[in-house]
């Protein structure tokens, strides 16, 4: 292989691995929006005290529904406002995605008894979105 191909070929290959950065944020940014603005939904639906949530008593981590719908709404205005700066590639963005999206994990873990297959839902987005974030390593590639 002369030197113009083995050049030609890791031009490739970074310019691949870009690509595939860039790709897992924007991934990671239209689904910590997504979920951001479903976690906005939850937060209302439980502001309301809506008919949909189950109510259980023998789960460790008892919390009433109207504060709990308060938290979601909160991290889902936070999860928006990242992920807008995920779309621009910033790195506050990329740490506090990771964040907020480990957050989301931790509220739905302790509101499963309220609407446990969403929980389950929402955690796994979360678990793609913090995936998607670590893995990303856009600022070795450019």
């Amino acid at each position: 292989m002369t030197a113009s191909h083995a050049t030609r070929a890791q031009t490739h290959a970074h310019s691949t691995k870009r690509h595939w950065a860039e790709g897992l944020t924007v991934f990671a940014a239209v689904t910590l929006m997504i979920a951001g603005v479903l976690d906005i939904f939850r937060g209302i639906m439980g502001i309301a005290e809506d008919d949909i949530f189950v109510s259980t008593r023998d789960y460790v981590f008892q919390f009433d529904l109207t504060g709990w719908g308060w938290v979601h709404l909160a991290l889902g205005v936070v999860a928006v406002i990242v992920s807008l700066g995920l779309f621009q590639s910033v790195m506050w963005a990329r740490v506090a995605g990771v964040a907020i999206a480990g957050l989301i994990i931790i509220a739905n873990f302790l509101s499963l008894p309220y609407y446990p297959v969403w929980s389950v839902v929402m955690i796994a987005f979360s678990g793609f979105i913090i995936w998607a974030l670590c893995v990303d390593r856009g600022e070795e590639f450019s």
